[in-house]
């Protein structure tokens, strides 16, 4: 084919959708869970061309085009992008809408899209088993008269949202299955996805996920705004007994950071799209567990009932934090997941993996419940997703930063500080490390006051030090609780886990 046919075949007239009924018992929800009850069937991942082997940029060559894949009317306030396949995105996705007449899905064709000639000279008419790979939704987020992105489906059962003046970050996901065990991590598909008709100022979706190990249904209605709030609730159908269950998944990068700076020489101070696990147990106590970037996977459980919040946090928003003009790390969201309901006992987990840059998802954290979730039995989850710029809700002091360090007289030992705002001035520390390792007495130093609030007060800032001798600990864990004259908890429990660096140093 040559340049100007493929050009043509570009730009062809193909495309609409076709209507089918809306039947009793035909809702996705009942179809999980009649589709746990039968073997595994694995999607056809064979892409044909032009889809098929391409690399990144080829893939970025491939552009929906608008009225036909893209900007796609689902009232005047909503509309959304189908997403095509190719790269890491090779699982066909059944995509349709309800609509006054019934369900109507959108048929699937390669002259949808365009396709950047630079890395394509021949477009084949039609590509037999091929489909969408996902959605992108938009909205009037940040200007009246712009249609822009808030939400992307796309990728085994991955989401991610933003709201107003936000640009992407993290992720999240229907399930996780195995993520920071010593098997093989399984990534359920989603494999079916329906729009409803938008409300006022929010959109549903439905989504069906097929793996070998379970069936799943998500429903979420999502509201874009100043904070972006999904409304979740996930049922979960096991084929086979899972104990290493994920619920309620996020995902992050986290490359370097004040803790362990070292880690990478970068003109940067700070690479991440999030820096803390922040948790509000059940019991009410606030939890502060900053990430970090071990040399060796890490996995941390934090035993609760009925968990109240927990979520990835990028705590810092000023540009200075980051020096980045490109990734605009301080406007990337943080992510709190709030259950509805109870969720029972179980534990809040991180995963933390290696990476030598930014360009992976290294951390994990995710609710998963103590009992294992038994084949043929029915689990449902509720809960709100909330993708804000907003510090995290905290009661009394807060916790601005910590830094760490090698000590500079003793090499095998650490410097820590870790400041807080608005603590009384007979706040004292109680500080406890695991395993054998040993610190100082920490002191407790003023530090210069925050500029004027709006009501015209100075909030009192805190640095607490401490220096840290690991000794022959291969890690520890370090929890700090900063208590009143009354022996009451003031501000977070500041915890961290420290780990032998990479060339088995401090």
């Amino acid at each position: 084919m040559t340049t100007a046919t493929a050009a043509a075949t570009l730009m062809g007239t193909r495309g609409g959708f076709a209507r089918t009924p809306d039947r009793p018992g035909d809702g996705l929800l009942d179809r999980a869970r009649k589709l746990a009850s039968e073997p595994y069937n694995a999607p056809n991942r064979e892409l044909p061309p032009p889809f098929a082997g391409l690399d990144y940029d080829a893939y970025r060559g491939i552009r929906p085009l608008p009225g036909r894949a893209a900007m796609l009317d689902l009232d005047d306030s909503f509309a959304v992008d189908l997403l095509p396949p190719g790269l890491y995105f090779q699982t066909p996705v059944i995509i349709d809408r309800i609509t006054d007449t019934g369900i109507v899905p959108y048929d699937f064709a390669a002259d949808l899209f365009s396709f950047d000639l630079r890395y394509f000279d021949e477009i084949p008419a039609k590509a037999p088993g091929a489909g969408f790979t996902g959605l992108r939704l938009r909205t009037p987020l940040n200007d009246p008269e712009h249609m822009d992105e808030f939400l992307v489906m796309q990728g085994a059962s991955y989401f991610r949202a933003i709201g107003r003046d936000m640009v992407y970050g993290l992720s999240a996901r229907t399930i996780a299955l195995g993520s920071g065990d010593q098997g093989p991590e399984e990534f359920p598909d989603i494999v079916h996805l329906r729009l409803h008709q938008p409300g006022d100022t929010s959109e549903r979706i439905e989504g069906l996920i097929d793996s070998p190990s379970l069936t799943a249904h998500i429903d979420m209605t999502i509201t874009p705004g100043d904070d972006t709030r999904q409304e979740i609730s996930v049922t979960v159908f096991p084929r086979e007994t899972i104990s290493t269950i994920g619920i309620a998944p996020l995902t992050t990068m986290y490359f370097k950071g004040p803790l362990r700076s070292s880690v990478g020489d970068d003109f940067r101070p700070a690479v991440h799209d999030s820096d803390v696990l922040v948790i509000k147990n059940g019991a009410g106590e606030m939890l502060w567990r900053p990430i970090s970037n071990p040399a060796r996977i890490q996995a941390s459980a934090f035993s609760d009932t009925n968990p109240r919040s927990f979520g990835l946090y990028q705590s810092d928003r000023s540009f200075a934090a980051f020096q980045d003009t490109e990734a605009h790390y301080n406007h990337r969201p943080s992510a709190m997941v709030q259950p509805r309901g109870d969720w029972g006992k179980g534990a809040v987990t991180l995963i933390e993996i290696p990476t030598a840059n930014e360009f992976m998802d290294n951390i994990v954290a995710f609710w998963r419940p103590e009992q294992p979730l038994e084949k043929g039995s029915e689990h449902r989850f509720d809960y709100d997703l909330v993708w804000t710029l907003a510090p995290a809700s905290t009661e009394g002091a807060k916790i601005l930063q910590a830094r760490s360090g090698i000590d500079p007289i003793e090499q095998e030992a650490l410097q820590y500080v870790v400041d807080f705002e608005g603590l009384p001035e007979n706040a004292w520390p109680e500080l406890t490390a695991t395993d054998g390792a040993e610190f100082t007495d920490p002191v407790v130093l003023a530090l210069p006051p925050a500029a004027s609030s709006e009501d015209g007060t100075q909030a009192s800032r805190t640095r607490v030090a401490f220096k840290l001798r690991p000794g022959n600990a291969d890690l520890t864990n370090l929890r700090l609780v900063m208590r009143g004259a009354e022996n009451q908890s003031l501000a977070p429990v500041w915890l961290h886990r420290w780990t032998r660096a990479r060339d088995g140093g401090v």
